[in-house]
Formats: structure tokens, sequence, C-alpha cells
């Protein structure tokens, strides 16, 4: 049976955090699936397409990774996409007891098991929002790019 996993969520592609756990992931998957959440509520530095656009970029040269949009919840896209794991990544240990608690939810209502991957130890600290934040004020944050 084919391995694929589901990357879920806003997806940040300009942060090497992501990339960081899709390099950890490649050898565990056939393919890949990123997913980049819709909402329109959500206030965000980049547009939906700016952000598919640079993961597809990023990732052009790797035919094992998708890039897709969605709108709803997570384990019907999974469905959808017959997405047999979800990948999570995860910049530090605060954020496995939550991860965990959805990995086990999901595993319960939809049967699909959760994989947790940490992010390379020396790119943890970087979240989304802070190179985000970064970026709007005009600073350099080319070390934190993939």
């Amino acid at each position: 049976m084919e391995r694929i996993a589901l990357f879920p969520g806003s997806f940040d592609p300009f942060t090497v955090g992501h990339a960081s756990v899709i390099r950890r992931a490649l050898p565990l998957f056939d393919k890949i699936i990123i997913a980049v959440g819709i909402n329109e509520a959500k206030k965000t530095l980049f547009t939906i397409d700016r952000r598919m656009g640079e993961i597809r970029r990023i990732y052009k040269d790797e035919p094992r990774i998708e890039v897709q949009s969605y709108d709803t919840l997570t384990i019907d896209f999974a469905k959808k996409v017959r997405a047999n794991f979800i990948l999570r990544g995860l910049r530090s240990v605060r954020d496995f007891e939550y991860e965990r608690d959805i990995a086990e939810m999901n595993s319960h209502i939809s049967g699909i098991e959760t994989v947790l991957l940490f992010t390379e130890h020396q790119y943890a600290y970087v979240s989304s929002s802070a190179i985000r934040e970064l970026i709007s004020y005009g600073k350099d944050v080319q070390e934190y790019l993939p």
C-alpha cells in the first residue's frame, strides 16, 4: 500500500522549520501532500496563491510532493486525497502535548494515524509568525528561509 502523508495547516513556506520537517519525512513516505489551509479570517502577510507558489518553487525538483489548498476538516481532506497518515511538525516539546492530543482525536475519529516530527534543532526556535513580523519590518531573514 502506498504511504501518503498529508501535511496540513497554514504551512508557511518562508521558514526552514517546515522545510526541515519535510526533509525528515521524505524517507518515510511515498508521497507528501502539503495542504495550505484557506482561512479568510486569518491575517497573513502572504496570499494563499503566493504561499502555494513558493511551496511549489521550493519543491519543484521533488516529484513526491504535491501542493493543494483545502477548506474542510483535516481528516475529511485526508480521506479525500487518500492520505493514510497526517504529518505534523513540532518546534518544541511544548508543541508535543497539544499535537499528541489532536493526533489521538484524529486517529479515534478517522482511523488515520499522525506522525509527529520535530524540526531540526537549529530551527526549533523560529516561528512562522516571528519571520512574518521581521519581514514586515524589512529585516533580513535569509538564514531562516529554505
